[in-house]
């Protein structure tokens, strides 16, 4: 059965200035020649760019939540949540709006050329256009029931449609039919990208999947759990993804795992990236307007012109004696995190946001270090102050808590720390050079010593480098660096003393050879590029140094803090920090960054969550109607002034000076009974030429000079004098103006050619919706033939400017 999209059309703006300052965000984000861009978002959000995106216009279409954005030449086709297909081009045009006669969401479109298009949504419904989205047929032979997120073709016959519990889909021969795909996964796949060579798709927790030719799918181990919400790219092996709280990562130089993470100023969710060629990008937030764009090749991504961000911390419920790093994340719930403060334990499931006490720790005094163990997340062990120092341990979630090691430790350190690529496995390094160093392997029920003799006195902090356990650095007190290869049996000095401690050190999954540390009382960060075999000072920021973080999801984002009320972040992979500091209050203690948009800040006195907000100077667009009232000569009934058939007429709207560009265009049905329709366009404030053309009319031009278009509804009616067109190039017929009919095969002239073919249809007694029957009563006949050898015989033809 073949369902229709009935078309009508939307809306022409006027441009005023103002600052955005919406709640929400963008979904999606296209263009067609890297010049102008279009991105829609919830609530009728659509911004435009006419100059590869340092500046936008924005309007709202409707209350519809738009989903996704596609183009093909010059045409642009949105996706909406109630079954409705948009339809526009990329410069400041009219929107047609394409009704499905069904409500779903839709979460998807994309045209393989200007007629053929695909469109996915959710209960598994995928339909096919050949009209340019004018109308649809369903096209899901072979489609389950899960809710479709994303499509892509690489030609007009191969594509993929991905979704949810790890569905996909393929066809050979442009959707007539569609085979499932046996792939690696049940997670929700949420975008795709169709390759020559092969296909991608990525989606929940860190999903990403590859298919190279006719090989098998591959799982890419990413080393997130958050969603990766965009693919795009040149080729398979020049791919990017997005998602997570902002990252953007590439598979280039041979990096099948995207672990090259492209320098960008978005510190929010990013949920869709489009690469129009191998240097322009652009990458939308749902949770602001800054759509960001590369130029070259995402050696670094720049927000829009005069955007600016601004950086406030906020203070939490936690409060009260807070020392050490007591920060630590949920080992599966990846928006749940705890802090203590004390001897108290908070929890929050809201990344953060709010945060609620379940726990006391009942041994002790103030906590230094705190952990829930990914084997166990009952198991709970922290490093607390008390008579002397302990290690305890609870297994029933801090309901009940027992002592594990009684030993000093330093008086602001963070002596325990948990092998992250071993679960159950700790290590705890108390003060003194004949202490010994710790390590537990049953998930902290007992620690053994593995070094009676140490070169350390104070330790501050301990740290284990990701994939290579045996490798551990310990920071002193002198500002010293130890590194240990053998699982701290022994260990050799990699950084001499610069100052009085190292108080917090942090590395990341992604590249083992890095790691930060920072340094009290100095303002010196350091950091080592080679597995800890030299450190280099990276930066010199005010204050004394405290904690820090690398974040978990992408390393080129660094945030350090000091004993005082300051933090500083790079987001640049450490070339330099800016500081962060606002809203900030007491000393620092520990810091943890989950994402690159969600940032927690332990200070002495409460927890603070760092709020980042950008501000995007856009040029409003305002709706407002252009209708015109016209009459093809040949349709319209000259004793009731009506036509004999409603009918449709090209609008186009050219600019009022040579060369007269053409900057709009959109078919118009005519009432037969008011022989008017509107048109509603995105178009600036200026004059402008109003064209008709009718499919078997003469191309007619509004009057000499143009007309102002911006300051409000227009009717131009053609109809009620000669000197309305241009040229006065009309013809009286009762007591309205008509273009002329007659032009059956748009030359330009109404002639022999014109009379030939009304001729041959009326000799064969055609019936129907035909070009040659020019007074729309469904026959050509004598009285068709008669008026074009009238208007033939007068050489009518165009006239313009």
């Amino acid at each position: 059965m073949k369902v229709k999209f009935t078309a009508f059309l939307l809306g022409i703006l006027l441009f005023s200035h103002f600052n955005d300052s919406f709640s929400q965000g963008l979904n999606s984000v296209t263009s067609p020649d890297g010049v102008n861009v279009v991105a829609v978002g919830n609530l009728g959000k659509i911004y435009r760019s006419t100059d590869a995106g340092s500046t936008w216009g924005v309007y709202t279409l409707s209350s519809d939540n738009l989903n996704f954005v596609s183009s093909y030449g010059n045409n642009v086709w949105i996706a909406g949540s109630a079954g409705n297909i948009y339809r526009t081009t990329k410069t400041l045009s009219h929107i047609s709006t394409s009704v499905t006669g069904q409500t779903f969401k839709i979460n998807c479109v994309t045209f393989v050329d200007n007629n053929t298009g695909y469109l996915c949504g959710d209960g598994g419904r995928l339909y096919k256009s050949v009209d340019g989205g004018a109308s649809w047929t369903s096209s899901a032979s072979g489609i389950g029931a899960a809710d479709l997120n994303g499509m892509s073709f690489s030609d007009a016959l191969s594509g993929v449609v991905v979704g949810d519990n790890g569905s996909v889909y393929t066809t050979i021969d442009g959707g007539k039919n569609w085979n499932q795909e046996t792939v690696p996964t049940t997670r929700n796949l949420l975008k795709t990208k169709k390759f020559p060579e092969g296909i991608i798709a990525v989606g929940e927790y860190g999903t990403i999947l590859t298919k190279e030719n006719l090989g098998s799918w591959q799982s890419v181990v990413t080393r997130t759990d958050n969603d990766i919400r965009g693919v795009s790219g040149t080729s398979m092996n020049s791919a990017r993804v997005c998602g997570g709280g902002g990252f953007i990562r590439n598979n280039s130089n041979g990096r099948s795992n995207f672990f090259n993470f492209e320098i960008n100023p978005m510190l929010a969710n990013l949920v869709d990236i489009f690469q129009y060629d191998s240097n322009k990008g652009f990458a939308v937030s749902s949770l602001n307007y800054a759509v960001i764009r590369t130029t070259n090749g995402g050696t670094n991504w720049i927000l829009p012109a005069s955007a600016t961000v601004a950086y406030n911390w906020v203070s939490k419920t936690p409060s009260g004696g807070g020392i050490g790093n007591n920060l630590c994340m949920h080992p599966t719930e990846r928006n749940t995190a705890y802090v203590v403060y004390g001897n108290k334990v908070y929890v929050s499931r809201d990344r953060g946001d709010s945060w609620t006490q379940i726990s006391t720790i009942s041994i002790g005094t103030r906590a230094h270090s705190f952990y829930v163990t990914p084997l166990d997340t009952n198991v709970w062990l922290a490093a607390i102050e008390s008579t002397p120092d302990k290690v305890v341990r609870s297994t029933d979630y801090g309901a009940t808590w027992s002592t594990i090691l009684s030993y000093n430790f330093s008086s602001y350190g963070q002596p325990l720390e948990m092998d992250q690529n071993i679960p159950g496995t700790f290590y705890y390094a108390p003060d003194g050079t004949t202490t010994g160093f710790f390590k537990s392997t049953d998930n902290g029920a007992s620690f053994t010593s593995v070094s009676n003799s140490n070169p350390f006195t104070s330790p501050c902090d301990i740290i284990a480098m990701w994939d290579s356990s045996q490798v551990l650095y310990v920071g002193d007190d002198g500002a010293d660096i130890f590194k240990s290869t053998n699982n701290g049996v022994n260990w050799t000095m990699v950084k001499p003393g610069s100052s009085s401690e190292v108080p917090s050190m942090c590395n990341t999954v992604f590249d083992k050879s890095l790691c930060y540390a920072t340094t009290w009382s100095s303002s010196q960060v350091f950091r080592t590029v080679n597995y800890g075999t030299n450190w280099n000072s990276v930066s010199t920021n005010s204050g004394s140094g405290w904690g820090s973080d690398m974040c978990h999801e992408d390393p080129t984002v660094v945030l350090t803090g000091n004993y005082g009320s300051q933090a500083y972040l790079s987001t640049n992979g450490g070339a330099n920090f800016f500081n962060v500091n606002t809203g900030l209050s007491g000393a620092g203690a520990g810091i943890m960054v989950p994402e690159r948009g969600w940032m927690l800040n332990m200070q002495t006195g409460s927890l603070f969550k760092l709020n980042i907000t950008y501000t995007v100077p856009t040029t409003s667009l305002n709706a407002y109607t252009v209708s015109v009232k016209v009459a093809p000569e040949g349709m319209l009934d000259q004793n009731s002034n009506t036509l004999y058939r409603t009918d449709s007429v090209s609008v186009l709207i050219r600019k009022a000076t040579a060369p007269f560009e053409l900057v709009d265009s959109s078919i118009t049905r005519i009432d037969e009974a008011t022989l008017t329709g509107s048109n509603l366009n995105i178009l600036p404030a200026g004059s402008y030429y109003i064209v008709i053309k009718h499919r078997n009319g003469i191309e007619t031009w509004s009057k000499s000079g143009g007309e102002a278009l911006g300051s409000g509804n227009v009717l131009y009616n053609f109809t009620s004098a000669q000197s309305q067109a241009y040229g006065n190039n009309m013809t009286l017929k009762g007591t309205s103006y008509c273009i002329y009919s007659g032009n059956v095969n748009q030359d330009d002239i109404i002639d022999g050619l014109d009379l030939s073919l009304v001729d041959n249809d009326a000799y064969n007694f055609s019936s129907g919706y035909f070009v040659t029957d020019l007074n729309g009563d469904d026959i050509v006949d004598a009285s068709d033939l008669a008026l074009c050898d009238m208007n033939a015989s007068n050489f009518v033809a165009v006239v313009r400017p």
